[in-house]
């Protein structure tokens, strides 16, 4: 029996497929509008309206409605279909605060987003499909309380498959099994249940639950209600599979979907391409990818190139990913940062340093915009090599080129210089983190213990000290730190008479133990 899918590999399968069965219902929700009517409607100052919206940023950087009220006043046009077109692509962007209105609390500067806009500003009519996409947003952004809410609110007439079935994916994407089950009972008992995607959902929410014999249980339903399985069904039947160390009966399953004349998308040949790596069965991997690549030569997008080369570096073929590489920048006019960081990832994963350089010195050369992922990657294969210097020296030109080093670029340094054993440049990283916006860097308790026991065995007081200070910095400073640096100045031989009112006021009882220490020290 083929070895199991690893298990790095089978949650990146998983993770694909939950994305994919999200997508799945944005599609069956919202009626197709023409791409190209709906970001070529333009103003009078020119500009596409859906530039205008997409250009806002984060939450809290634009308002939606300025530019859309903007819009109208400028005599720009409004039509529906448009502005459902909108809603998806900035869902499908992660923009799910832009594409929902939602009160920002203090802030002075309510933020209305588009679907509200249409209902609430113009008065526009909700179509019951457009319920379905509504519904998901308002999960994503307040809740699922709040989404149940408004499925309770809605008017009978809108209570349909959509819905239903976007209320289900609500359930099955925060694993809440008894909700989803009672809900698709009951849309069994409504006669709404029989279709290919509510059954998905589900199946998907097993996988999630390592509930692989319900995913099983699921298929054999679907063969007596007779609904015909799709794509996104074999992508998840697959990773159950494979999960469940059964990568043999996927030559059976596909033969099956062909039986049913049904239409593997490339995301399926990823999948199984994904699969066949992970149980280091490369001949088969590679025919998997050859199928990928031919489902997507006429493909508009970017992603399946960005998974055949990653899925290509897996299997250990450098030249097909130089090859993917050369397809890629020859088929579209320009080569976006996330494709640069895939390939550079596809590289660190083959070793090729000498390769990696030569394509990041490339992407420096041509950004529109600087991405601290792509120097990441860098810094990372040149850690990797033991190449610090050369590392700290790109941290320096991202500087100098208006860039910040992130959390990521922290935790780098720290893990590499911690494995080397030289805690003084790795506390450098750590005073570094908390000079990051919100203090996003991670301490765990494991490095944090690395840190405590180096400066006792070093009897190295003012390095303690140091360590604490950025521990408080970053909001995780407690009894058992003051502890520790108790500990340190009684091995240095130091004393610190300020160490008790320091202790109170980061309001930390001061227990036996740190009690006891104290007047070791001499402090009474």
């Amino acid at each position: 029996m083929a070895p199991p899918a690893s298990f790095a590999g089978a949650r990146l399968l998983l993770r694909r497929l939950l994305s994919t069965a999200t997508e799945a219902v944005v599609e069956a929700a919202a009626p197709p509008v023409q791409a190209a009517m709906a970001k070529g409607s333009k103003g009078k100052g020119g500009r596409p309206l859906y530039r205008q919206l997409s250009a806002l940023g984060k939450p809290g950087e634009g308002s939606v409605s300025r530019v859309m009220n903007k819009w109208v006043r400028e005599g720009g046009t409004v039509r529906v279909d448009d502005l459902v077109k909108y809603v998806k692509d900035l869902r499908k962007y992660k923009r799910h605060a832009h594409a929902l209105e939602r009160q920002a609390g203090s802030r002075l500067d309510t933020q209305l987003k588009l679907m509200d806009w249409m209902v609430n500003a113009r008065g526009m009519n909700m179509s019951h499909t457009n319920h379905a996409i509504r519904l998901d947003l308002i999960h994503k952004v307040r809740g699922i309380q709040a989404a149940e809410n408004y499925f309770d609110g809605l008017p009978d007439s809108a209570k349909n498959h959509r819905t239903y079935g976007a209320l289900l994916n609500c359930y099955c994407s925060t694993k809440m099994e008894e909700k989803a089950t009672d809900l698709y009972l009951k849309m069994d008992q409504l006669g709404i249940s029989s279709s290919t995607l509510p059954i998905n959902n589900l199946m998907t929410l097993y996988m999630k639950l390592g509930q692989h014999r319900k995913v099983d249980s699921l298929f054999e339903e679907m063969k007596v209600k007779n609904v015909k399985p799709d794509s996104l069904t074999c992508c998840i039947l697959m990773t159950s599979y494979a999960a469940s160390n059964k990568v043999d009966a996927i030559e059976g399953l596909l033969k099956e979907m062909a039986e049913k004349d049904v239409t593997l998308q490339w995301s399926a040949y990823s999948t199984l391409a994904s699969i066949y790596v992970n149980a280091g069965l490369f001949e088969k991997a590679e025919y998997a990818l050859k199928k990928l690549e031919k489902r997507v030569v006429d493909y508009d997008e970017r992603q399946p190139f960005d998974f055949l080369m990653s899925l290509y570096a897996s299997a250990g073929n450098l030249s097909e990913v130089n090859r993917i590489w050369g397809v890629m920048k020859a088929k579209f006019n320009k080569v976006t940062n996330t494709s640069y960081l895939g390939m550079l990832q596809a590289l660190y994963k083959l070793n090729d340093l000498d390769r990696l350089k030569q394509v990041f010195e490339e992407w420096e050369s041509s950004y529109e915009s600087y991405d601290m992922r792509l120097t990441n990657m860098m810094i990372r294969a040149h850690l990797k090599s033991s190449k610090a210097e050369e590392a700290e020296l790109l941290s320096e030109k991202a500087k100098e080129n208006g860039a910040e080093f992130d959390s990521k670029t922290c935790e780098l340094f720290l893990d590499h210089y911690i494995g080397k054993g030289d805690m003084i440049s790795a506390l450098n990283w750590v005073e570094n983190m908390t000079k990051l916006p919100m203090k996003t860097g991670k301490l765990d308790q494991d490095r944090i213990h690395k840190f405590q026991k180096y400066f006792e065995e070093h009897k190295d007081a003012d390095g303690a000290e140091r360590f604490c200070n950025c521990l408080r910095a970053l909001g995780c400073i407690d009894g058992k730190a003051y502890e520790s640096l108790l500990r340190t100045y009684l091995a240095a031989g130091k004393t610190n008479r300020s160490l008790r009112q320091q202790i109170k006021d980061d309001n930390i009882e001061i227990c036996y133990d740190i009690g006891k220490l104290l007047k070791r020290m001499g402090d009474k």
